[in-house]
């Protein structure tokens, strides 16, 4: 039944979107009404279809919107756990920022253009096919660069708008690339094996590409994987393409809360795990996932460290975050097989919940005090006692606290211990231990960051005099609910992972596991993660709230570690010249000498356009007599021959 009206999970944000654009200006609250409640249709719906498919995972194939372009819809586990959290977080938000844009004159734009934006990611999950998904794909890049810019006005946002446009069009260009040789590779298969398309299936379908995997050639079914995740880590900005994400945070902290926790960054991960059934047959490409997404998780995380924009700080945990997904996929998909998706999944779940949690108390400490810098923040939890309660909530989930034997834990807990037990058993098998160094780490930094952000924001002594209060309602609301879910999200851990399981099976594909001694981590194994967590939060208690350690002796331009992960490793410098000066330039040189100088004024207008020209002059200077009566014979001539054609068109 609900299955049957899919496609109004993206048409309802669409229409919201027209009408938001057109109207918006003429209703109350900017027109954002009518995107709450097209977003909530389409969460009722997705949750309809959830319990719909639920009990065997059916999978609904592709219903043609356009039978010559082969748009279609797929329904299975792993779009539909999506579609839940993009429209119901997506909700929550849309709700929030009634409050916090409610002096904003620009509304009706905003919320048109977060409709658009959460219609798109929705139209990224349900595509049956990767043509169908990169089109979807561009669509979110198009409206993060309207959200990231919306306040065009100030130069940053328009810098930073124009930053996350170019840097994610690289990782674009490379999952293009992709699905060119993909094709390739497919139509050579077709033409030259007996491999054959089910009838009615698109050559791009994830169906057909997925049965014709076992013809492809093993190398070129690693570079295809490798170009699709240059394209993922364009998206879910991992290293080298991470830049452009801090930098996002220069829209509206709503805007951040959707691109962070709901839509744009999750699109890579979705990706990868969309066409997982392709990297288990390319262990190669496992291997630079997981390594990627290993480094990239302890890299962002050290820069989280002695960030002082509260929203710089989130945008960094993001990243990292980020980074542990992709390092699921990597491990676990060599070792686990299709429960990789399930354990990254999960975590990508959990995440959108208690991210999207502490960029929207970070708004509401915003909102109350009118600056984004910890430096001028603290004393705030006896003002605002639910934003700091949440906040520590959600703080308590991104560190992963719980405990390991009983099995209590926040959402964090289950899913990021998930993640660093799958890198440990992967390196208990092949004996490549990196990648769990790596998790470790990542795990003691994030705890050290995200606690230093909660007690320099809300204990001590306020260290300005503005009136902080607490957000109205509509703001607190969706984070107390939010909350729940970064609590108790974790606790459907085991019956997520069954379900998930089932995806790939149900399209024809078998993901094997590796086959060996079983695994059974030691005591230790399970409780380091909690014990870094715990350390992480003793370390900021004592730094941040106790002030043990004189910080203002180790934050100096003296200390050149400290330099440098302000700077961002010099990336924005370096990248700002690579990009901007060299690239750009030289581009726009090449194009100016090359293009406009030699083939357009030297070839095309110097030598076609100047000779042509020339000889149709010297052809009609001869008919140039100045001799009347030789105009007139050649005008007669002209009507003879126009009255003999109308007389052969006649007959």
């Amino acid at each position: 039944m609900f299955g049957d009206y899919a496609a109004l999970i993206v048409l309802l944000p669409v229409i919201a979107f027209v009408l938001t654009l057109f109207f918006g200006n003429k209703l109350p609250s900017g027109g954002a009404h009518l995107p709450i409640a097209a977003i909530a249709g389409s969460f009722i719906i997705s949750l309809g279809t959830f319990f719909e498919i639920y009990p065997n995972g059916s999978v609904q194939q592709s219903m043609q919107w356009f039978s010559t372009l082969n748009f279609g819809i797929l329904i299975d586990p792993l779009a539909v756990v999506m579609l839940m959290m993009v429209s119901f977080v997506s909700l929550l938000i849309h709700i929030y920022a009634v409050g916090y844009m409610a002096h904003d004159p620009a509304k009706p734009r905003y919320f048109a253009e977060t409709s658009l934006f959460t219609a798109a990611m929705l139209a990224v999950v349900l595509s049956d096919n990767i043509l169908q998904f990169f089109m979807a794909w561009e669509i979110v890049g198009l409206c993060s660069y309207l959200l990231i810019g919306f306040w065009y006005h100030k130069p940053t946002a328009a810098a930073a708008a124009k930053k996350a446009f170019l840097v994610t069009r690289v990782g674009d260009v490379l999952f293009l690339a992709g699905i060119v040789l993909l094709y390739v590779n497919m139509t050579n298969v077709i033409t030259n094996t007996g491999f054959s398309l089910e009838p009615g299936n698109f050559i791009l379908q994830f169906k057909s590409m997925f049965a014709a995997i076992p013809y492809i050639a093993p190398t070129q079914l690693t570079i295809i994987t490798l170009l699709f995740f240059g394209g993922a880590v364009g998206k879910s900005g991992q290293f080298p393409l991470h830049g452009w994400l801090p930098d996002a945070m220069e829209g509206p902290t709503t805007v951040s809360a959707l691109i962070h926790a709901a839509t744009m960054v999750t699109a890579g991960v979705y990706l990868v795990a969309r066409t997982f059934p392709m990297f288990v047959e390319a262990p190669n490409a496992l291997l630079v996932v997981a390594y990627i997404g290993g480094f990239t998780a302890i890299f962002a995380a050290t820069m989280g460290l002695v960030m002082n924009d509260i929203k710089r700080v989130l945008a960094y945990s993001t990243v990292s975050q980020l980074g542990y997904m992709m390092l699921a996929l990597g491990t676990a998909g060599m070792v686990l097989g299709a429960k990789a998706v399930g354990i990254s999944m999960f975590h990508l779940l959990s995440h959108a919940f208690f991210k999207a949690l502490l960029f929207l108390c970070a708004g509401s400490v915003i909102h109350a005090v009118g600056t984004n810098d910890l430096r001028e923040m603290g004393g705030l939890f006896g003002k605002m006692k639910i934003t700091a309660t949440t906040m520590f909530i959600a703080a308590l989930a991104l560190a992963g606290f719980g405990i390991p034997g009983l099995h209590i834990g926040t959402a964090g807990f289950f899913s990021k211990d998930a993640i660093i037990e799958g890198a440990y058993e992967y390196g208990y098998v092949t004996g490549d231990m990196i990648p769990y160094v790596f998790s470790i780490l990542a795990a003691l930094l994030t705890s050290i960051y995200i606690f230093r952000l909660w007690f320099m924001a809300f204990s001590g002594k306020p260290r300005q005099d503005r009136h902080a209060h607490e957000s109205p309602p509509v703001m607190t609301v969706p984070l107390m609910i939010l909350a729940v879910f970064a609590l108790f999200f974790g606790f459907s851990q085991t019956g997520f992972y069954g379900y998930l399981e089932t995806n790939f099976v149900l399209m024809g594909v078998e993901i094997g596991v590796h086959e060996g001694e079983a695994f059974h981590p030691s005591a230790l194994i399970l409780w380091l993660p909690i014990i870094v967590g715990v350390l992480g939060l003793v370390i900021s208690y004592l730094i941040y709230n106790r002030r043990i350690v004189d910080m203002s002796r180790i934050v100096t331009r003296r200390n050149p570690l400290y330099q440098l992960l302000l700077n961002r490793y010099y990336e924005p410098g370096l990248s700002s010249y690579v990009i901007g000066e060299k690239l750009t330039h030289g581009t726009a040189a090449m194009t100016g000498e090359f293009v406009d100088r030699r083939i357009i004024d030297g070839f095309v207008i110097d030598t076609v356009i100047s000779r042509t020209l020339l000889s149709l002059g010297d052809v009609l200077k001869k008919i140039q007599t100045g001799v009347v009566r030789n105009y007139i014979s050649v005008m007669l001539l002209g009507v003879g021959l126009l009255i003999i054609l109308l007389r052969i068109g006649g007959t």
